[in-house]
């Protein structure tokens, strides 16, 4: 096990609401086919001066309230993120920057798609255990309202923007990680993917037309993968933890569909009445959907400590992750 424990969360959606209803008039599309397909009733979407750092910061002093703290007392900041203020300096300079994190300690990204989040506690729980950093800032943070082709029925209706923080620090025995699974399958990354922008397929005229620095996904394919890939994760992260469905407390799952969530539970064998579910009012959020669905079980009381939380994620790349965590 590894000794670390959460002691703040927060969270931050931007204001404005896109509904399926609003999308029935961009594209053609319906609530029904939204609502059957996905579970996605709404999403919030960042306005054109909202950054995925702005989102960061918002989430990260809530995170600070609840534990106590300040943004002098952290010695690492994490982000996950696929939707970064700018290639480089990371996302995590500009939020460090905002936050008036002290400018001697270490910032970096995690890039794993929908699987950030996981990656980085992962890494941050790595990093406490072996004394590198005892207070971590560890976030998600998406705007891929920016990065999505609005003209495309099959992806527009999928993604949102968010943030979700988390201060991860060392634990007295009494909380922590007790199993981990991550893994990546690069031989599938084409069939989730933004093509241009990077150095494989630099900006230009003809991809700005083409519309290659948007999301571009192969929908069925992509479905296939995650459900398999998820329910594996999640019964492989139980099992190393010598735990079965029945001893999870709560379950946080990546929201991308809601069909994926049912067939990981069913699976598992985790009742949806110990699932968090934000898909409805989030859209899929990519690496800030775990991070946000945890600060909503504290807030509201279903994540208490001591309780068991098991966490799955699959994204573009492939990659994938679980954790099981004693909180």
């Amino acid at each position: 096990m590894f000794d670390i424990k959460i002691t703040g969360t927060g969270s931050y959606l931007p204001e404005r609401i896109l509904t399926n209803s609003d999308l029935e008039k961009m594209v053609d599309t319906s609530d029904e086919w939204i609502t059957t397909r996905t579970g996605i009733k709404e999403r919030h979407i960042a306005s054109e001066k909202e950054a995925s750092s702005d989102l960061a910061v918002k989430a990260a002093k809530k995170a600070f309230n609840m534990a106590g703290i300040h943004a002098k007392d952290i010695d690492a900041v994490i982000i996950a993120t696929i939707t970064p203020d700018t290639f480089f300096p990371a996302t995590a300079c500009w939020v460090q920057k905002k936050l008036g994190v002290r400018p001697i300690v270490p910032a970096f990204d995690v890039s794993a798609a929908c699987s950030g989040y996981l990656y980085g506690l992962i890494q941050s729980a790595a990093l406490i255990e072996t004394g590198v950093a005892n207070k971590i800032l560890l976030c998600a943070s998406e705007t891929l309202s920016k990065i999505t082709n609005w003209n495309d029925r099959s992806t527009c209706v999928l993604f949102g923007d968010g943030a979700g923080c988390t201060v991860v620090e060392k634990s007295d025995g009494n909380s922590g990680l007790l199993s981990y699974v991550w893994g990546a399958d690069g031989k599938l990354g084409k069939l989730l993917i933004q093509e241009a922008g990077g150095s494989f397929m630099p900006a230009s005229v003809e991809t700005v037309e083409r519309n290659l620095h948007t999301v571009s996904m192969e929908g069925n394919e992509v479905y296939k993968h995650a459900v398999t890939k998820m329910k594996k994760a999640a019964v492989e992260s139980l099992q190393k933890a010598d735990l079965k469905g029945e001893d999870v407390d709560v379950y946080v799952p990546h929201q991308a569909n809601i069909r994926i969530i049912e067939a990981t539970i069913k699976r598992a064998g985790i009742p949806m009445d110990k699932t968090v579910v934000t898909i409805d009012k989030t859209g899929n959020m990519s690496a800030a959907t775990i991070p946000v669905g945890i600060d909503w079980a504290v807030r509201d009381g279903r994540l208490k400590r001591g309780d068991i939380l098991l966490s799955t994620a699959f994204g573009g790349g492939f990659t994938w992750g679980a954790i099981v965590l004693r909180w």
